[in-house]
């Protein structure tokens, strides 16, 4: 069994908290890593990664995740399987909403990317994180709608694990 290589950044902790609460819903072995201290080689090594980024401003990437977008550009994600996990505020960033998404995808869309979700249940105007009317990843929203995380993360493990 092929371990998973969960990946992400964090300003404020939420997202670090909610990694942690996927490595414990998994029955797979995860191995997770802080962007900021990762290097391209890191990434590299595995077959099946979870990218996590909150959105910060007006949709941007966290910068810990923008710091190392160079290294990004220079992997190649097309033999790779590849879940993709945000986090973001649908009423105070209607029309960037989770758009982190977006920017993530734009790097690793060569991968299998599988854990596609509804949009089911949200009310944003816009995100780039929306392709053929679903989400490319899971996307949460811990400002508004935290009551809904625990249910969204386990319906979400169970969907993607074993597609790695």
């Amino acid at each position: 069994m092929e371990k998973i290589g969960l990946f992400f950044g964090s300003d404020t902790g939420t997202t670090e908290e909610i990694v942690e609460k996927i490595k414990d819903l998994f029955s797979k072995e995860i191995e997770i890593h802080n962007i900021s201290n990762t290097k391209k080689e890191d990434i590299e090594k595995y077959k099946n990664l979870i990218l996590a980024s909150p959105t910060w401003g007006d949709g941007d990437l966290q910068s810990d995740w923008e710091d190392f977008e160079e290294n990004l550009e220079n992997i190649d994600f097309s033999n790779k399987t590849v879940a993709l996990l945000g986090i973001g505020d649908q009423e105070g960033y209607e029309d960037t909403f989770c758009n982190a998404l977006g920017h993530l995808y734009g790097y690793v869309k060569d991968a299998n990317i599988i854990g596609q979700t509804s949009t089911d249940g949200y009310e944003f105007e816009e995100s780039t994180a929306v392709i053929n009317d679903k989400f490319i990843g899971l996307v949460l929203d811990e400002d508004n709608q935290s009551e809904l995380t625990d249910k969204r993360l386990e319906d979400w493990v169970k969907d993607i694990e074993n597609k790695f």
